[in-house]
């Protein structure tokens, strides 16, 4: 089969002939149908270097995935061959309590798992292939009725990670309450379309270009904010003052960060998405009392299945172009 493969760190993935995988007990092959470019793959072909991570290549890139069940090997019965899923892209050891809550990204035994810390795409090969290993089946979510593989694959992480910091703080945005999502990129128009579709929340989008914007509104921002030197003002005047509930910042620069300490409500929420490498003091006077910050990353399994069903019913969707897979450096 074709494969986008990752020789070594910091150099371009190659379209290679590799043998097809075969499943052993409890795993699965299936063929993908749609696999998400995903800015981390960047990460990984430009700034990691040996050590940066507990793994490395060479391996397949795509950690975005969905496709149809190809093969199942001995043991598998729940899974027919021709089964339309997406895959739960992070791969834990199992057996852990956050394992089996199906919270992988935070397995606490993670020399047990198949890559400490990473999964398909990442340390071990992803779906930017004409087919893909599952090393456990439990990583597979059938998709409802109504979603193809390559709508749904985006949704797999690009919705999953804000849908997971959403989800989180739920209890502080009911009607009244303000959101203020940061970035309205990829995971960002998600974020508002989960706002809107999950909360009583107004929803502040903020970016720094006119076209997300125009994007965040389509997907249902109550108000649309330009970055700069007047968007704190801006964000305070449109809550009276107090400021908002919770803050999603998907991009996580010294910047945005400072930014979402500016608006930020007393017992408000600021969850850290975004991969920007930026850092906020948390010091008695440096947030809003009772301000909680924290970093979040991707989701839980169960979390996957309630974003696919959101998706089926047309309250969430990604905007997306596609590129066939020989064309997957250029996307």
């Amino acid at each position: 089969m074709r494969a986008w493969r990752l020789p070594a760190w910091k150099t371009d993935p190659e379209l290679v002939e590799v043998d097809q995988p075969r499943p052993g007990p409890g795993q699965v092959v299936i063929r993908i149908g749609g696999a998400g470019a995903c800015h981390s793959d960047l990460h990984l072909m430009r700034e990691f270097g040996a050590g940066a991570l507990p793994w490395g290549p060479p391996f397949t890139l795509g950690r975005e995935n969905a496709g149809w069940v190809h093969e199942t090997g001995a043991g598998v019965t729940q899974l027919a061959v021709g089964t339309l899923v997406a895959v739960h892209g992070p791969w834990g050891c199992g057996m852990c309590l956050r394992c089996l809550a199906g919270l992988d990204t935070y397995c606490e035994n993670p020399a047990a798992a198949p890559v400490p810390g990473g999964g398909g795409g990442l340390g071990l090969d992803g779906g930017m292939a004409e087919f893909m290993l599952i090393p456990d089946a439990r990583h597979l979510v059938p998709l409802p009725e109504g979603l193809d593989p390559v709508t749904a694959a985006p949704l797999t992480e690009a919705a999953l990670t804000p849908y997971h910091a959403v989800r989180r703080s739920w209890g502080k945005l009911p009607p009244g309450s303000t959101a203020v999502v940061i970035g309205a990129g990829g995971l960002g128009h998600l974020a508002v379309q989960i706002l809107k579709s999950t909360t009583a929340a107004r929803i502040v989008a903020v970016d720094t270009r006119a076209e997300a914007l125009e994007l965040a509104e389509r997907a249902g921002a109550d108000l649309v904010v330009p970055a700069g030197d007047r968007a704190a003002d801006m964000i305070r005047g449109a809550t009276g003052g107090r400021g908002a509930d919770a803050i999603f910042d998907c991009v996580g620069s010294d910047k945005t960060l400072a930014l979402g300490v500016a608006v930020g409500r007393m017992l408000g929420d600021l969850t850290i998405i975004g991969l920007g490498g930026g850092a906020v003091p948390v010091s008695f006077f440096g947030v809003p009392y009772e301000m909680s910050v924290q970093s979040t990353y991707w989701g839980s399994r169960p979390e996957l299945v309630e974003v696919l069903d959101l998706a089926a019913r047309n309250l969430l969707h990604a905007s997306t172009t596609v590129f066939p897979l020989a064309e997957a450096l250029e996307a």
